[in-house]
């Protein structure tokens, strides 16, 4: 009997060390770049009041695979508002971008994939919001 309460606790020990399974993350991150040297860029989207959820999700999937074709992205994430100040003007999608220089935003505002996502999302978007600014502590 001893011995069984042994070996069940050894099995129960090397379960318990076994690696946890990764969970897909909502954030991408191609590099790491440093707080004092970021350029962020905030999009927020209002979207037509006809616009459906898979409309909406369509967008969402489209912005999140930018940075699959454009390098200069170094970062981004994404939420939807859940503030209770009420002051969101209709504002219920973000996109938080980094850039490591002036120069790379530049060069993704024209980019083509960028441009192609615009025609995915113009027919449902109400208003749109940027500010860019470069990160400090």
């Amino acid at each position: 009997m001893k011995k069984t309460f042994w070996l069940a606790g050894m099995v129960a020990l090397l379960l318990g060390c076994q690696p946890a399974e990764k969970k897909e993350e909502k954030i991408i991150e191609k590099e790491i770049v440093k707080m004092d040297n970021a350029l962020r860029h905030v999009v927020l989207f209002k979207f037509k009041d006809e616009a459906s959820e898979e409309d909406v999700q369509k967008v969402v999937d489209a912005f999140m695979a930018l940075p699959d074709k454009i390098d200069e992205i170094k970062a981004i994430e994404w939420g939807t508002n859940n503030s209770p100040e009420g002051l969101d003007q209709g504002f219920t999608h973000c996109f938080f971008l980094t850039f490591a220089s002036e120069e790379d935003r530049d060069a993704y505002l024209p980019h083509p994939d960028h441009k192609e996502f615009g025609s995915i999302l113009r027919p449902h978007l109400d208003k749109v919001l940027v500010v860019d600014y470069w990160a400090k502590r």
